[in-house]
């Protein structure tokens, strides 16, 4: 049994972590079987256990939410991946499940964006200035030149990143000039006005995995192709579909999954934005635990 550390992890690189999730989808890995995350709670917080299987692995990630963490200076999110052998289930490595998913959280989302992003060098929005708003930036970075990645946040003076005040007139029109808009942030309501998004934007969400949370307004759903990881998944977690459902801006049947996109067995129309909803599924960790350790060897 081998432990990779978050320096084993990073050292896959974003570009091979897309191709992982990429080849997983296109190899027949479908979705709609991985099981549901299930939760226990604790005293200081929470369990979170995500399983899956693939064709060649078996594993789950332990992650923990102790809500009372950043008071102590630690992370409110920690993580281990157990990686097993798919027939005799004997455990083959354990992984930073922190980095872990740091690493394939973007990649997941730029591998469900990928058949929409413009060839040309992509000048990008993200709301929020923590590791995934970074990871974010680096993953669109390592399939297509980036001209230019500003931060939107509440407070500029609290990052060392090309940030601007969300509320500012400036950030107007950074969001009006966007290509790849992200949202990476904790927030509970939407985040920005998406009336001042071009209709060829393309828009990320990877806030939330509460129905009762949404970074995203219903307009933008209700004008937009809203690509999910897995309908019944969304439906079930993502606060900005669950919500834009309930106010009647689109339908069930309006969502379409990820892993048509990438197969190319639905296409997205460039008229239109294109929203991707993401909450995080099981085997997307696996596929990329097991590159990392393909590549470890």
């Amino acid at each position: 049994m081998r432990y990779l550390d978050a320096d084993a992890v990073a050292a896959l690189g974003p570009a091979r972590a897309v191709e992982a999730v990429t080849d997983a989808l296109r190899g027949g890995l479908d979705p709609t079987t991985d099981p549901a995350r299930t939760a226990a709670d604790l005293t200081a917080g929470q369990f979170l256990l995500m399983p899956s299987e693939t064709a060649t692995g078996a594993g789950v990630k332990v992650v923990t939410v102790a809500p009372g963490n950043p008071a102590r200076g630690l992370p409110r999110i920690q993580a281990t991946y157990l990686l097993f052998d798919r027939e005799t289930l004997a455990l083959r490595a354990a992984l930073d499940g922190t980095a872990l998913t740091t690493l394939r959280t973007p990649a997941v989302s730029v591998a469900g964006v990928l058949p929409r992003l413009p060839a040309r060098p992509l000048r990008v929005t993200v709301i929020g200035a923590g590791p995934q708003a970074e990871a974010h930036v680096a993953t669109l970075a390592a399939v297509r030149p980036v001209e230019h990645a500003t931060y939107l946040v509440r407070d500029p003076s609290r990052t060392s990143l090309d940030a601007v005040a969300l509320t500012s007139h400036e950030a107007d029109e950074v969001l009006r000039s966007a290509d790849v808009v992200v949202c990476a942030t904790s927030a509970r309501t939407p985040v920005f006005d998406s009336a001042l998004l071009r209709d060829d934007a393309v828009v990320i969400a990877v806030g939330s995995h509460e129905p009762d949370a949404r970074e995203l307004d219903a307009a933008l759903l209700g004008r937009a192709t809203v690509v999910v990881e897995d309908v019944a998944t969304a439906r079930r977690e993502a606060g900005d579909v669950v919500l834009a459902i309930w106010d009647g801006a689109i339908g069930p049947d309006d969502l379409l999954p990820m892993r048509d996109v990438v197969t190319g067995a639905a296409d997205v129309p460039t008229d239109r934005p294109m929203v991707f909803k993401t909450v995080g599924m099981s085997w997307q960790d696996l596929v990329v635990a097991e590159a990392v350790l393909r590549r470890a060897r």
